[in-house]
């Protein structure tokens, strides 16, 4: 029951996943200017492959905390309103950060959806913890 009150959150975490693996595609094409001993492209954001290759890492990164908050907010029964909302911005805010990061060098912009993402992330958390202990 809780699963149909949260479509948009489940569908949101499937299109995550498709996205991750869209950019784990792209972190692959092209060769970078220059590459560390690690094989990862040095750093430089006016290097387009080192820029995919951040985008990846950085959903990576993101992806387990928005799934255990998501997942966790699913399974507390917080609010359905609320986590699929929360979890269709993270998804949304995620899309423009990743076309931001590859496409362009704009710092200030990337950092702000970030931070929008991060903001959905402990909404999330915070829902379950109130239906926890609180609902």
């Amino acid at each position: 029951m809780m699963g149909a009150l949260c479509g948009h959150a489940i569908a949101s975490i499937a299109l995550w996943a498709l996205l991750v693996l869209c950019l784990s595609g792209l972190s692959t094409l092209g060769k970078a200017r220059v590459r560390c001993d690690c094989g990862r492209p040095k750093r430089d954001y006016s290097d387009p492959v080192y820029r995919r290759e951040r985008a990846f890492q950085n959903a990576l990164e993101t992806s387990a905390p928005f799934l255990a908050a998501t997942l966790t907010a699913i399974a507390s029964g917080a609010a359905p309103v609320w986590v699929n909302l929360l979890a269709s911005v993270f998804l949304v805010s995620r899309i423009f950060m990743a076309a931001v990061h590859i496409k362009t060098e704009i710092q200030p912009l990337r950092s702000a959806l970030y931070g929008i993402g991060w903001l959905c992330i402990i909404g999330l958390a915070l829902l379950a913890l109130v239906a926890v202990f609180f609902g």
